[in-house]
């Protein structure tokens, strides 16, 4: 095996363009259950925005329009969990599995044509004079507009959930949404809200996938990524940090992975493939000691008539 073949710069930063898809499903994912709200749709949401982005992008040549076009694909699903659940008041884990299926079918049919075609390459943001430091230039100042949208994303969550007074009245609902629509909050508006911006943000996560760290398009190319987001939230009790750090640690453990194959690693492919997933979920648990942060009405019908 020749270890020699491993460039710890090159790891390092390949491992922040592999958490980005994990980080916007992830943090859109945590926003929704903050609300109360159970969507296991979120494989489903990435993979429409994966091929949504992916259309756009090569019709277009814009990147960055593709991501825009994401997000509004991975939004419109979610209006329909977000119909069923709140206004037909459906179970929520029967309708996001099936959220995931109608994903998988719907992108498998819309990206017939696009098996094979490569998308225009979004341009790196390389920052004047930072980009050029060795080492921590290549990792932290050399990369794509949508990685860092990601991560002025975990901060702008964060400060939503614990500074405005907005988040303070989702987080009401997500705690007790009876008690909050008695003092006069509109649990289903906010609820409603709430899934929108979890399909948009899982949306955009699927089109960085097919766009910037596999530019291309394969049926069932999210590959549980929004699995693995789900486990993420529950795991981080529910913090924006935590997310960002598991989200980091499976893309380490992914891109590590892949470079030890390539150094000819003497253990079976299968082992390799599945360790990011074991690794994260282990880790994680050790953790996650506190479950107090969540929230009280997860999972839970809410009638405004009761």
């Amino acid at each position: 095996m020749n270890f020699g073949a491993i460039d710890p710069v090159l790891l390092i930063a390949s491992l922040m363009v592999a958490a980005t898809p994990l980080i916007f499903a992830a943090i859109g994912e945590l926003v929704v259950e903050k609300a109360g709200v159970l969507n296991l749709g979120v494989e489903g949401m990435m993979i429409v925005g994966a091929i949504s982005g992916f259309i756009i992008a090569v019709e277009t040549g814009s990147p960055m329009l593709g991501l825009l076009f994401a997000a509004i694909g991975g939004a419109l699903l979610s209006l329909l969990f977000a119909i069923l659940t709140q206004l037909a008041l459906a179970t929520q884990v029967p309708s996001g599995l099936a959220l995931t299926l109608m994903g998988l079918g719907i992108s498998s049919l819309m990206g017939q044509d696009y098996v094979g075609v490569k998308p225009p390459t979004m341009a790196r943001l390389d920052i004047p004079v930072l980009s050029d430091l060795p080492v921590v230039g290549p990792i932290l100042y050399s990369h794509d507009p949508a990685l860092y949208l990601g991560l002025v994303l975990v901060a702008c969550v964060w400060w939503f959930l614990n500074r405005s007074r907005a988040g303070l009245t989702l987080r009401a609902v997500g705690e007790n949404a009876e008690a909050a629509f008695a003092l006069g909050y509109k649990v289903v508006r906010i609820r409603v809200l709430a899934i929108l911006f979890g399909g948009a943000c899982a949306g955009v996560g699927g089109a960085y996938i097919s766009l910037v760290r596999v530019p291309q398009w394969t049926e069932g190319m999210t590959a549980g990524i929004g699995w693995i987001a789900l486990a993420l939230v529950v795991f981080a009790s529910w913090k924006p940090g935590r997310a960002m750090i598991g989200a980091y640690l499976f893309g380490g453990v992914t891109v590590l992975q892949l470079n030890l194959q390539a150094a000819g690693l003497a253990i079976p492919v299968e082992y390799l493939s599945m360790s990011p997933y074991i690794i994260t979920i282990l880790v994680l648990v050790f953790l996650s000691a506190d479950r107090s942060s969540a929230p009280g009405s997860l999972g839970r019908i809410f009638h405004a008539s009761r």
